[in-house]
């Protein structure tokens, strides 16, 4: 069997998207009987094989969004049907995916497609998904919240599989030895002063309530006059504008450290360094970095809304993202309470193990030859 794997849509990478992109490639199984084949802009030819030997077939297509949505209209069939491919995995599938299907496909929808659809005003756009996600044979979401969701948005898909995403656990662990004389955290092209809190999220619109954040570590820091910093880990969009103003107005600016694009590479150290991990995001599907975070031995306190009190079980301290005082609450907890602190830490380490990459690849892999291609 021959699979291709689209990566349009992944942001060459530099998100949630395109790190879940990489770790699947670098998981799939090889010399089996499915045999795969990445294709897109020619500028990902490297960016997801990192040291598989995988085929990259590069796509001629001008980098803007509206040319790679008309491709994969009116072309993606067409290309899958020259390459051979018996099957196609749509990395990107709620934002990049054909209306119809003449090769079966699989789309990895790892967002929360209610929340895409409320957010985008672009009526052409809206139809394309409803209708790509309806007519492809089978979606993989990373959580029953995102099937649910998908479910109560009209999607008609006949086939749902829920497989969780993975965790690198050798990179994601606790810390061995730390350096408590070190007043600082050198992560290049980054100094960090210690201590301090980590929220990291792609800064794309107001449900990932940076915002609000800001606001509840400020009343933390009123309340308390601790050391700590906020330290806010990811890449702008223009909803970035609100938070940098946010940032300007709060008492506590000067301990407010906004790092713009972050390398994935480099998160586990962030975390491994950090106090605590704080997640307020509303539309999170997969909640990745909250066990990421847990497995490197930080506590986490998180919204309780999307699929994080899903995905984080019983191992998070929730709060709501609207209320600013009972995130401020929440802070305080992981913060200030050691016995808390220890429970959390401990419970997370251990309920991170569950997720792995060889689990969520290997299931991935299953899907495929479930489709009987």
């Amino acid at each position: 069997m021959k699979v291709g794997i689209d990566t349009f849509g992944c942001d060459h990478g530099r998100s949630g998207l395109g790190s879940y992109l990489s770790s699947l490639v670098h998981n799939l199984p090889s010399g089996g009987d499915v045999d795969f084949e990445l294709f897109g802009p020619e500028v990902d030819r490297y960016t997801y094989m990192g040291d598989r030997d995988f085929r990259f077939e590069p796509v001629s297509v001008p980098d803007s969004l509206t040319a790679e949505r008309w491709w994969h209209i009116f072309k993606a069939n067409k290309f899958g049907r020259k390459q051979s491919y018996d099957a196609i995995l749509y990395a990107a599938g709620p934002r990049m995916i054909p209306k119809k299907f003449k090769i079966p496909g699989v789309a990895v929808a790892n967002d929360i497609v209610s929340s895409l659809l409320m957010q985008n005003d672009d009526w052409f756009f809206r139809r394309q998904m409803m209708r790509g996600l309806s007519h492809v044979d089978c979606i993989i979401t990373p959580s029953q919240y995102v099937k649910k969701d998908l479910e109560k948005s009209n999607i008609k898909c006949r086939k749902i599989v829920v497989i969780h995403s993975g965790i690198d656990h050798s990179l994601f662990y606790p810390a061995q030895d730390i350096d408590t004389g070190s007043q600082t955290v050198d992560i290049k092209p980054f100094a960090i002063k210690k201590p301090y809190i980590v929220y990291a999220s792609r800064m794309e619109n107001q449900e990932k309530k940076h915002v609000e954040l800001v606001k509840a570590f400020t009343m933390f820091k009123e309340k308390t006059h601790l050391p700590h910093r906020l330290v806010l880990a990811g890449s702008e969009s223009k909803y970035g504008e609100q938070v940098h103003k946010a940032v300007f107005e709060s008492s506590a600016a000067g301990d407010i450290f906004i790092t713009g694009y972050f390398p994935h590479e480099s998160f586990p150290e962030l975390y491994r360094c950090a106090e605590a991990c704080v997640f307020p995001s509303v539309t999170e599907g997969a909640g990745l970095s909250v066990l990421e975070a847990m497995a490197t031995g930080i506590p986490v306190a998180c919204s309780d809304s999307g699929a994080l009190k899903e995905l984080a079980g019983q191992h998070a301290v929730f709060f709501n993202s609207d209320d600013i005082e009972d995130m401020e609450s929440a802070i305080e907890k992981v913060i200030l309470d050691d016995s808390l602190r220890t429970k959390l830490i401990d419970g997370g380490l251990e309920w991170s193990k569950r997720f792995s990459w060889e689990k969520n690849a290997a299931a991935t892999v299953d899907v495929f030859h479930q489709l009987g291609v």
